[in-house]
């Protein structure tokens, strides 16, 4: 397999795996309009023609951009944290405070996104789903934690 990173990764839908890895490449700043304030989801605002400020994606979503990259997500393991199957995921290598976070972790080779915790003195990887339980790190194992996941993108149905 290539080392570049734009090159697509293989999965195994059983790992709940990644489709990409994209490395995070600066682009030309491109602020938006930002209303700042609530927004109802019911009826439209008559304030909606006033903005206050501009909004950058880049700003906002990548606070480590030479730590940070994207990833499409395959799964629904972790669903209940809000990260859909065919998401893209933004993985910052930077954060160095991971328990507690939901992380791009390599099992045995293998590419996974599960919450990072610890009970007992024991690492454990957990989905965000029911069904599944967490599941015990052991010192036999070869796991890489390879960022913590920032942010989960997908559209809105």
């Amino acid at each position: 397999m290539s080392n570049d990173l734009t090159t697509p990764t293989p999965f195994r839908d059983r790992d709940h795996a990644l489709a990409f890895i994209v490395p995070y490449k600066a682009a030309q700043a491109m602020p938006l309009p930002h209303f700042r304030g609530w927004v109802p989801a019911g009826f439209p605002s008559p304030a909606a023609d006033w903005t206050e400020s501009a909004l950058d994606l880049n700003e906002l979503c990548v606070e480590h951009p030479a730590a940070t990259y994207f990833v499409r997500v395959h799964g629904d393991s972790m669903e209940g944290a809000g990260i859909h199957s065919e998401d893209i995921l933004i993985v910052d290598q930077a954060i160095e405070d991971v328990v507690g976070r939901v992380v791009l972790a390599i099992i045995d080779g293998a590419f996974t996104v599960k919450r990072l915790t610890r009970r007992d003195g024991q690492y454990c990887l957990e989905a965000a789903h029911p069904e599944l339980p967490p599941f015990a790190l052991r010192e036999d194992m070869d796991v890489e934690i390879r960022g913590v996941v920032t942010w989960s993108l997908h559209p809105v149905a």
